[in-house]
């Protein structure tokens, strides 16, 4: 074997390690994003819809939070709930018996990332639910159809259809984002995250582009996915839309068919 054979046989076995361990790494991070995304979700809807209120109240509420989570870091956001809840954790926590709870990566990451999904999908579904045609609702109430059911038939369907685009790319930034939890929050035992595994590889042999862009191997593999899979979930919110367009195009095309007997 001549010496560049031997250099890629150790340089690709070397990834392939990299690959094994940083695995089971890689599953915190999505853990992180899956324990945001459910709840983030429904709070994001609520916000947005509160937001739109005719409510003063509701709706300087939803546009306090928005803007305070939209406008800090969330690295500072991370560090200020962790120093909140290290704080009452003598005269709250403990006392009641849940502090090794409140106080743990695994409860208070997800918790700091849904607030700040929340705020900035809220701000993507109002800016969709203001987008929605004014004729189409404008119909549903001339023929008599209740707010509930304007919102049911009308403008749910249309807000999701506006806004799922925007919205998957801010479940691939929350996915990104979970690398700040534990830069932010302790590491408990083996705890470690992929960008936590990634430098504690890089100390021992400072070969900083082999285990970091493993990492990043990861992160892109996994934002692919998501990008695939809320890919479906558009298609089926325009499934009607492409029956149109293909009927559409169908009827516009010129077709040759000559006639070759009379």
């Amino acid at each position: 074997m001549n010496i560049e054979s031997i250099v890629a046989t150790h340089w690709l076995s070397a990834v392939v390690n990299d690959v094994i361990i940083l695995f089971k790494p890689a599953l915190f991070n999505i853990y992180f994003a899956l324990a945001s995304i459910p709840l983030g979700f429904p709070l994001a809807i609520g916000l947005a819809l509160m937001k739109n209120s005719r409510s003063r109240l509701w709706s300087s509420f939803a546009g306090g939070f928005i803007y305070a989570f939209r406008g800090s870091p969330l690295f500072i956001q991370l560090f200020m709930f962790y120093s909140i809840a290290l704080a009452f954790n003598q005269t709250l926590w403990k006392p009641l018996g849940i502090d090794d709870f409140v106080l743990h990566p695994l409860f208070l990451g997800p918790f700091v990332l849904i607030l700040n999904t929340s705020a900035y999908a809220a701000e993507i579904f109002y800016g969709a639910i203001r987008a929605v045609p004014k004729g189409q609702l404008e119909a549903a109430r001339a023929v008599g159809m209740s707010r509930s059911q304007v919102f049911r038939s009308v403008t749910w369907p249309n807000m999701l259809r506006l806004a799922w685009p925007a919205y998957t790319n801010e479940v691939v930034f929350l996915f990104h984002a979970t690398a700040l939890v534990y830069f932010t929050l302790p590491v408990i035992n083996e705890q470690k995250d992929l960008m936590n595994k990634a430098g504690e590889l890089f100390e021992k042999d400072y070969n900083v582009f082999l285990h970091f862009s493993v990492a990043a191997g990861y992160f892109l593999l996994i934002s692919i996915l998501i990008f695939f899979l809320f890919g479906l979930v558009y298609k089926a919110l325009n499934k009607h839309l492409q029956h149109l367009s293909d009927s559409t195009d169908g009827a516009g095309k010129m077709k040759f068919r000559p006639n070759y007997m009379r």
